[in-house]
């Protein structure tokens, strides 16, 4: 380290992204602080991922065990099934505070130094620390950024945090309303659907877009239609805005038509989830001191290396990674951000594959992708001239979701016709956050479907959806 400063690097920002980069920082020598206002975790261990698979296993467990025909087709006969409310929040409460505490206590174990209180940039590798007794200064041969983000509230809805809310409260399932509206069908909507629906709630799926599902491939986005919503007590609204939320017993919901602005429908409802997405949380970091302006949503400028800019050039020894960056809001994408911003710090020159990160729902069942939709690739392709094409395999062929009982899915592949390379996957089905992975890494090393059609997978295993997917792509 350089005797000039207090720290080789100043991570402001504990949460996934800051925690993987400390990590890999201590890892390459470096010495490192960690700043953090909040939760240690931050969104994804106290009010995300973490607490919403917690209450989506629980839940999913309830959903299962009520399907008597599922059971009674394996030759399974049950009572009936009761759930404690209470008891399935104390799961996730208890999951949260088990892992943010080993988040914690990794950090101190590598000799991290945690510094509560608010972090701002001070200028040029600099960083003021706010807290309840007073303000410090610090300086860091390398500063990285990652305040994470916060649920966008669109204007005109009001928040109580008891009948209308998001999912920061949506995870503590402090109630389960009998009728709940939920504003969004993105992941965030569709994973509390299937809570809410599998405890006994009413669900109202209102969507400002023409179609539900609009950030999935198509495809996948109709089947879901079919596996997720139809058969459930789920109602849905496409094309309008909820243009007026207003808190109470009932909430009352104003639904505009989102094409001629008119007033079409008033809901009454025991409660609302607005689930319309994140913003940045890059409010009150100092980045007017080193003249950095973040862009007309928020997002703070970085290339592919987490670099900071400033008009377009590197901000020297300035980073930043996660949410706030505004490239994939995802809690792994955080972390592999953070690992490759300190990998340039170390002068190892690494650029990051957006193309390859994968993502998933975790609902029953799950639904992931990664790469590029149907649409996109075409897109792709008529700007650098090449032809896409699909290939297809449905889960009711493979002989281990035929013995799960669970054969509503799909795995969907898109590729070049020229060299074969994969753009990308789409799977809905059983286990499909777990299958996406090897799609994932597959389109990291820029394989060919060629290639991949001659890899041999377990016998009987759902990972043969993808390789007769392989497979058939390659004879087409």
């Amino acid at each position: 380290m350089s005797q000039q400063f207090d720290y080789d690097l100043v991570i402001i920002g504990a949460g996934v992204g800051g925690h993987g980069a400390a990590l890999h920082a201590v890892k390459c020598g470096l010495k490192t602080a960690i700043v953090e206002a909040g939760d240690m975790g931050g969104t994804c261990v106290n009010r995300g991922c973490i607490p919403s698979k917690a209450l989506l296993a629980a839940s999913g467990r309830v959903r299962e065990l009520a399907d008597g025909h599922h059971l009674q087709d394996l030759g399974i006969h049950l009572g009936g099934v009761q759930f404690d409310r209470e008891a399935i929040a104390t799961h996730a409460n208890n999951l949260v505070s088990k892992i943010q505490g080993d988040l914690t206590n990794s950090l101190k174990r590598l000799k991290v130094d945690i510094i509560r209180g608010w972090g701002k940039l001070a200028g040029q590798q600099k960083v003021t620390i706010s807290t309840d007794s007073g303000e410090k200064t610090i300086t860091a041969r390398d500063v990285m950024l990652c305040p994470g983000s916060i649920p966008f509230v669109p204007p005109g809805m009001e928040i109580d945090g008891k009948t209308v809310f998001t999912s920061d409260q949506a995870v503590k399932l402090e109630s389960l309303p009998q009728w709940i509206a939920i504003i969004g069908s993105g992941y965030i909507g569709l994973e509390f659907s299937d809570v809410y629906t599998a405890l006994g709630c009413e669900v109202t799926m209102i969507e400002a877009l023409d179609q539900l599902m609009p950030g999935f491939d198509p495809e996948i986005a109709k089947i879901a239609q079919r596996v997720l919503i139809a058969p459930r007590d789920i109602e849905t609204y496409t094309g309008v805005f909820a243009t007026k939320v207003t808190p109470g017993a009932p909430v009352v919901i104003e639904l505009t038509d989102a094409k001629t602005k008119e007033i079409v429908d008033v809901l009454e409802v025991d409660a609302c989830l607005i689930a319309t997405g994140r913003i940045p949380a890059t409010k009150n970091l100092g980045l007017e001191t080193l003249a950095v302006e973040i862009d007309r949503r928020g997002f703070i400028p970085i290339n592919d290396k987490m670099q900071v800019l400033r008009d377009g050039e590197p901000v020297p020894h300035l980073w930043a990674v996660g949410d706030a960056t505004g490239k994939m809001m995802l809690a792994h994408a955080a972390s592999g951000q953070g690992v490759i911003a300190v990998e340039n710090i170390c002068g190892r020159e690494k650029e990051i594959d957006y193309r390859s990160i994968p993502a998933a729902a975790f609902t029953h069942p799950e639904i992931s992708y990664v790469g590029l939709t149907e649409p996109q690739a075409q897109e792709l392709g008529e700007e650098e001239g090449f032809e896409v094409a699909t290939a297809k395999t449905y889960f009711k062929g493979n002989s281990k979701a035929l013995a799960e009982g669970e054969t509503d899915g799909m795995a969907k592949v898109v590729y070049r016709k020229d060299t074969g390379e994969l753009l990308g996957v789409h799977i809905i089905g059983y286990h499909a956050a777990d299958l996406i992975q090897e799609a994932a890494n597959a389109i990291a090393k820029r394989e060919s479907v060629h290639n991949l059609a001659f890899n041999i997978h377990t016998h009987p295993t759902l990972s043969e959806v993808l390789d007769e997917a392989y497979k058939r792509a390659q004879v087409v």
